[in-house]
């Protein structure tokens, strides 16, 4: 399970992970959300992850902090990228001028690129606010040990070549 920032590039490392290791890869917000931006009721939400998760094996990046709990019982790594602020704001700009009016690859049809305020906003409070609900939701699963911390894209490059 690969959770982190917006711009940390969880995407991007969950596909890299896959390919390294044959296991399926699950985009959640190419499932969670719908043509033109629009969000998946709760209860079809939880359906629909449950669904995409029921195999024995899967990689899957995206927070969606209101099902984590149905996430982390099932997970048996979590990786954490746990990026500065920066790192990921720069992340977030750099994917909206590479996909600009296109819809990128981990993310639903008819959801082309955007860069809002409201995201940016999202990005420079993670650190304060949801970071620390993330790695208490964590705690409480009894995943300390399944925890894999990565502060910086270099560390997320090492602990990629560990996998072969």
């Amino acid at each position: 399970m690969v959770v982190g920032s917006g711009g940390s590039g969880k995407s991007r490392l969950a596909r890299e992970v896959a390919a390294r290791t044959g296991v399926p890869l699950v985009h959640l917000d190419a499932l969670y959300w719908g043509p033109g931006w629009t969000e998946t009721p709760p209860e079809r939400w939880r359906e629909i992850q449950r669904a995409a998760l029921r195999g024995p094996d899967w990689i899957v990046d995206g927070n969606y902090g209101g099902t984590l709990d149905e996430r982390l019982p099932l997970a048996d790594v979590v990786v954490l990228l746990d990026f500065p602020r920066r790192t990921c704001l720069l992340g977030v700009v750099e994917r909206r001028l590479r996909h600009r009016g296109r819809v990128r690859p981990d993310m639903g049809p008819g959801c082309p690129e955007r860069l809002e305020l409201s995201f940016l906003r999202y990005i420079w409070s993670y650190p304060g606010r949801h970071r620390a609900s993330l790695l208490a939701k964590v705690h409480a699963f009894g995943k300390d040990e399944a925890l894999v911390r990565l502060r910086s894209r270099r560390e997320a490059r090492m602990w990629l070549s560990t996998l072969g």
